[in-house]
């Protein structure tokens, strides 16, 4: 059994010119636990020239993150290393499937694609062979009763005041991090007779590190209400794989109070405005209420995206990317960085230079820069 188990975590062959490796960290994981998969391939021929195409087959059985890509395209002694995370979607067999093309050349024509100058560039001449892989098995296990998070999650909230006006929205924020399949959840606060509640869109961070994934995700809301009401408890059962461990997320419920305006206030007993005029006195002042959360909500908001979002580094490859004026050129800039993550935008070039099909040469320089983010 242990050697059957062995044999479904791991692919190691010897093939011609250079070995290849894939392999997860369990064979037998839960539903939506992340499944650490790496891919090592090494040139072992040093009398040839080699480089490489590999992928992961999309299926909608797994969610598929890829976290790390390292290559050395030195001539005669290529290596790729890959690091994925893979999320499976459904229990029981799971397969996950590669592809793998391994490319023969030799030093003179990675010599002669190269002379020239930009105007007169040369395709670099291949041989491509697609090798055939095993596929990776895994034995997918259910989940405990209701869970609703899978991985090490910890729950923060925020309710900047519990006492409003009749009808004044009141802020209200949660947020879920930690390592694990993306906590996303739909109805977080399910609707009640009580209160009213105005729900964005979940605002997801995603940060890779050594460690792997760690998500952050933020459910900005607001409440309101005629009168004083309970916020119910909020209680998420969640699920740590690695130990396999429940455990619950919990805010507790949260008293609101609502003040209510006296009746004998807005009673006047000396007719003094005339009758026949209105003062709209106390629409011009639940308005400015409005406007005021609008724009603290606002500026909150604000605040913590820029937190959230920081300037982003442009990496010092865009600018040649944007100097690019002709699709060879591109090709010429993408294939000199020796980077896997541009084959398959490399081999949409050679198709658009040399097939039949055809790109736009903003959708492919687009393409090239999404691809450094």
């Amino acid at each position: 059994m242990f050697l059957l188990s062995l044999f479904l975590s791991a692919i190691l062959l010897q093939a011609e010119d250079f070995t290849y490796k894939m392999t997860v960290n369990t064979s037998t994981p839960f539903l939506k636990e992340p499944v650490l998969l790496n891919v090592d391939i090494n040139q072992t021929n040093p009398d040839v020239v080699l480089f490489f195409h590999f992928k992961v087959l999309k299926d909608p059985n797994f969610l598929l993150e890829q976290t790390s890509a390292k290559a050395d395209n030195t001539l005669h002694k290529t290596t790729l290393h890959l690091q994925y995370r893979v999320y499976p979607l459904k229990t029981g067999k799971v397969d996950i499937a590669f592809k793998l093309i391994k490319r023969l050349t030799n030093d003179y024509k990675v010599a002669y694609s190269f002379s020239g100058d930009r105007d007169d560039f040369k395709k670099l001449e291949t041989t491509d062979t697609q090798i055939p892989v095993p596929s990776l098995h895994l034995n997918v296990k259910p989940l405990p009763p209701e869970t609703q998070l899978v991985g090490d999650f910890s729950l923060i909230h925020h309710i900047p005041k519990k006492e409003a006006e009749s009808f004044e929205p009141i802020p209200f924020e949660v947020t879920i991090k930690g390592h694990g399949y993306p906590p996303v959840i739909d109805h977080l606060i399910p609707q009640n007779n009580n209160f009213t509640l105005f729900a964005d869109t979940p605002k997801m961070h995603k940060k890779v590190t050594p460690d792997g994934i760690t998500y952050t995700v933020t459910y900005p809301m607001a409440l309101s209400a005629q009168k004083s009401f309970m916020l119910p408890a909020i209680r998420l059962k969640a699920f740590n794989p690695e130990h396999e461990k429940v455990y619950t997320l919990e805010i507790p419920q949260t008293p609101i109070h609502i003040k209510r305006s006296d009746v004998n206030t807005l009673v006047d007993s000396v007719d003094t405005p005339p009758p026949l005029h209105t003062d709209w006195g106390w629409l011009s002042t639940l308005f400015g209420y409005l406007m005021a959360f609008g724009a603290g909500f606002a500026a909150a908001w604000l605040v913590k995206w820029k937190e959230k979002h920081p300037k982003a580094v442009v990496h010092p490859l865009t600018d040649k990317i944007d100097a690019c004026q002709e699709k060879k050129a591109l090709l010429q800039l993408l294939m000199a960085q020796g980077d896997p993550r541009f084959l398959a935008l490399i081999d949409k070039l050679e198709s658009d230079l040399y097939g039949k099909k055809s790109h736009t040469l903003t959708s492919l320089k687009k393409e090239a820069k999404e691809i450094l983010q």
